[in-house]
């Protein structure tokens, strides 16, 4: 397999700056992608210090073996140090909100992807997902960790109403905001033909699945399908950050994922 790669962060119509941050690192195999809760400069600060202590941890992780991983058997080991990162992630953000009278009240929501041969690794901590499209079909891989989702997962609410409720804003999880998270980590199967998408609430809550899916399957490389998926949002308005990494899987000769080199992403 080879993997095509498509990123793209923007501020959006109705912020003045961008509190999303994500990182593409290449040569691991590595995506992860923020979003700033807090206001003001916080969430911009949250989000960046999500993603850093996620690829640090990572790095560090591939270097040799790491004792304090939790077991989860169900899980492979590269799923669980994509998941203990995100406990550390959570350990750093508390400790500076709880310790810094400027930072208290920041937190993030993450997502993040680490290919891991013939799978992916999945986890995720609030309202930002990840997304699959297969044979013309768009999955969603994460649960959103909201008031709203958790209405409708209980049947309280329909899927179509949760879409639409304010309740979709009020995190029952996020980075930061306690000492202890409770972490979605997944191993999903990937075959050739296979999109991941990784994104923000700033491109959900503006673009349906219909439009998502359809940006995936008609744009030609994974680049143009982020781009695209940004444009979308803002021209429904574009109301928060909006950010896209795209994953397109594809066969190469030798049926094995292509040399991958490393590139950073963030926005600013």
């Amino acid at each position: 397999m080879r993997v095509d790669i498509g990123s793209r962060s923007d501020v959006g119509l109705k912020r003045a700056r961008n509190e999303d941050c994500y990182c593409v690192l290449r040569e691991l195999g590595l995506f992860v992608v923020s979003d700033g809760i807090g206001g003001q400069a916080k969430g911009e600060i949250a989000s960046a210090m999500a993603v850093d202590a996620v690829v640090t941890h990572c790095q560090q992780a591939t270097a040799g073996p790491n004792s304090s991983l939790q077991s989860h058997s169900r899980l492979s080991a590269k799923t669980r140090h994509l998941a203990n990162a995100v406990r550390w992630a959570n350990r750093k953000i508390r400790t500076a909100a709880t310790g810094h009278s400027a930072y208290f009240g920041m937190g993030a929501t993450l997502v993040a992807a680490w290919l891991n041969g013939e799978c992916l690794s999945i986890v995720n901590v609030g309202d930002s997902r990840a997304y699959m499209l297969r044979a013309g079909a768009l999955k969603q891989l994460t649960r959103d960790h909201s008031l709203a989702a958790e209405r409708a997962r209980r049947g309280i609410t329909t899927k179509q109403e949760a879409a639409t409720s304010t309740l979709q804003n009020v995190l029952l999880q996020a980075l930061g905001v306690n000492d202890k998270i409770d972490v979605e980590a997944e191993d999903v199967s990937l075959q050739p033909g296979d999109v991941v998408l990784l994104c923000t609430d700033g491109l959900t809550h503006m673009v349906s699945d219909a439009e998502i899916a359809a940006a995936l399957v008609t744009c030609e490389n994974a680049q143009r399908a982020a781009d695209r998926l940004v444009e979308l949002a803002s021209t429904h308005g574009g109301k928060d950050n909006i950010t896209a990494v795209v994953l397109r899987i594809d066969h190469n000769a030798n049926g094995l994922l292509s040399r991958l080199c490393g590139l950073w992403g963030s926005a600013a």
